[in-house]
């Protein structure tokens, strides 16, 4: 895939490209090696590695290199990485495997057990994105989805609604408020005070699930903002920390 993607790109090429490589903030020192392996592999010149939250936050225009602190909690599909910035570094972080997907997977599950009838990934998602919330709306929205019953084994047409999915997403996104609430508590009181004053910021597709914000705001009583253009944050902060290496010399590691 990597070698695809390379080709798309460069197409043919005299050089080895150089190439940057998002990882999750906790990952080990071997599943580092493994990435690097991988795309020096695939065909590049030299690989250099950069933790999520911190192209989070350049793709959404925060200037990491002062020394104040910034927050930063970027919501993907497979993880979620939660990281307090200063200096151009990782100050304190985390990485929890619950993200997107995993508020698809909750979906299922509370369709299968309130309703007995089984729906796949792609209604899951359907759902989330049009009437998924994490927390209470003012008024109740609702989706007609089809599903296969597990009783008769025959498609079924049932109608939900957004309080249903409050019920269903509330646990997976407490688990990402809880972690937040960790991070926070191991700051230094000088960078939480930063943060207090400056926000949180989210990044990442999975944020922009209805009231994801406001819950994480009423939870920690800090003011959170979703950064512009918040699912290609990523992407677009390695981009740029790839044209200023040498200004980024010592946090994207070869």
């Amino acid at each position: 895939m990597l070698k695809h993607f390379i080709s798309k790109i460069c197409g043919k090429f005299l050089f080895a490209p150089r190439i940057m490589i998002c990882i999750p903030s906790q990952v080990t020192e071997v599943e580092k090696k493994a990435v690097i392996d991988a795309a020096s592999q695939a065909g590049a010149r030299k690989v250099y590695l950069i933790e999520e939250p911190i192209a989070a936050a350049i793709g959404a225009g925060i200037d990491i290199s002062k020394p104040c602190g910034n927050m930063v909690v970027d919501i993907g599909g497979g993880t979620t990485d939660i990281a307090v910035i200063s200096l151009g570094g990782s100050v304190v972080s985390t990485s929890l495997k619950i993200a997107g997907d995993k508020f698809d997977e909750a979906i299922v599950k509370y369709i299968k057990k309130r309703y007995n009838i089984m729906i796949g990934e792609r209604t899951a998602e359907d759902l989330k994105v049009n009437i998924g919330c994490v927390f209470p709306k003012i008024q109740d929205t609702e989706m007609n989805i089809r599903g296969r019953d597990l009783i008769t084994g025959l498609p079924k047409t049932i109608n939900i609604h957004s309080s249903e999915m409050l019920q269903a997403l509330i646990e997976p996104a407490m688990m990402i408020v809880d972690s937040v609430h960790s991070v926070l508590e191991r700051t230094p009181p000088e960078l939480a005070a930063d943060i207090s004053d400056k926000g949180i910021y989210m990044t990442g597709g999975g944020c922009l699930v209805d009231g994801l914000d406001k819950l994480l705001q009423e939870k920690t009583g800090i003011n959170v903002m979703i950064a512009q253009d918040t699912v290609s944050c990523v992407a677009l902060g390695t981009g740029k920390a790839l044209d200023n290496l040498d200004a980024l010399e010592g946090k994207a590691r070869k």
